[in-house]
């Protein structure tokens, strides 16, 4: 097992199939969630602590894949917390817009336009419905929550958070106060004009 840091709220760990073939999990069965696989999970993540001090508090996105030679390669991020439900309810609705809901927002800031093309092609699939805008600096995508299924949104997560960082900028500052490069369809936008 192999544990490399990718960014400060994200872990890529490779698995080769014969650590899987040591524990007694088979290549189909790292899918299933039993109790094997579990205990390999947070193995991994004792492992990902120990090694690169990555900690697991709150709730996270996993995304796996094979590599048909080499193993699993699992990516966990960290995702945002949700604000404390103990806040209080009289707080006006400005201050609010400022801390999007990180299970309802996709804006995702990137520093590099070269990552922005890359991220917009591994997402053209998924039919996203996004804006680009510059602000502070940095890309933000923003991707309309009503163009995804919900059976994409952890796979949407993954790619977003491979690519980029969780922004805390919300859809109205950045209309307020950031450029706006592509209004809609940003995704397929950017992958017409820079083919890869």
């Amino acid at each position: 097992m192999r544990v490399e840091r990718i960014a400060k709220d994200k872990v890529r760990i490779f698995i080769s199939f014969e650590d899987l073939e040591d524990r007694g999990i088979d290549r189909d069965e790292i899918w299933k969630n039993g109790r094997k696989v579990q205990e390999l999970f947070w193995d991994m993540m004792e492992t990902a602590y120990i090694e690169v001090g990555f900690e697991v508090a709150g709730p996270i996105a996993v995304e796996a894949f094979t590599m048909p030679t080499e193993g699993v390669v699992v990516i966990v991020t960290r995702v945002p917390s949700l604000p404390s439900a103990e806040e209080d309810d009289d707080e006006d609705e400005e201050s609010i817009s400022l801390h999007p809901d990180p299970l309802t927002t996709f804006v995702f800031k990137l520093t590099d336009f070269e990552e922005v093309i890359r991220l917009a092609h591994a997402l053209v699939e998924y039919g996203v419905n996004a804006k680009l805008y510059s602000y502070k600096g940095a890309y933000h995508l923003y991707c309309d929550e009503k163009s995804i299924q919900e059976a994409q949104y952890e796979q949407l997560w993954a790619i977003l958070s491979e690519y980029g960082d969780f922004s805390e900028a919300t859809l109205a500052v950045l209309e307020e106060y950031g450029t706006c490069i592509f209004p809609n369809h940003a995704v397929e936008e950017l992958t017409e004009r820079f083919p890869i």
